[in-house]
């Protein structure tokens, strides 16, 4: 073999070592960016959560929700939906567990 196949050779072979570095590096990345915000929405799940299943009311308002857990609208009823919640049907800003408002049969 001449001394510049193999030179080649070398060079292909960084390419490709250094493209399955760059995969595993960005798939590690958004790996642990996932887990982190995972991590930070369960303390706000497990309060909803509670507050959702006081016995005292079936349905809570939004801006009450928001409030407690310290989030914005759209990821209040992000979470809202990932614990098993639903909005009342009749335009209110009002939510409650699916469990204990479950939707009427018509």
């Amino acid at each position: 073999m001449s001394e510049s196949i193999v030179i080649a050779l070398i060079g292909v072979a960084g390419a490709v070592i250094g493209s399955i570095a760059t995969i595993a590096v960005q798939w590690l990345s958004h790996f642990l960016q996932e887990r982190a915000a995972a991590n930070k929405d369960k303390p706000r799940k497990d309060l909803l959560l509670e507050m959702l299943r006081s016995p005292n009311d079936k349905w809570r308002k939004l801006e009450t929700l928001m409030h407690v857990i310290g989030a914005d609208e759209e990821t209040t009823k992000r979470l809202l939906l990932e614990v098993g919640a639903r909005a009342s049907e009749n335009g209110q800003p009002l939510w409650g567990l699916i469990e204990r408002n479950p939707l009427p049969k018509n």
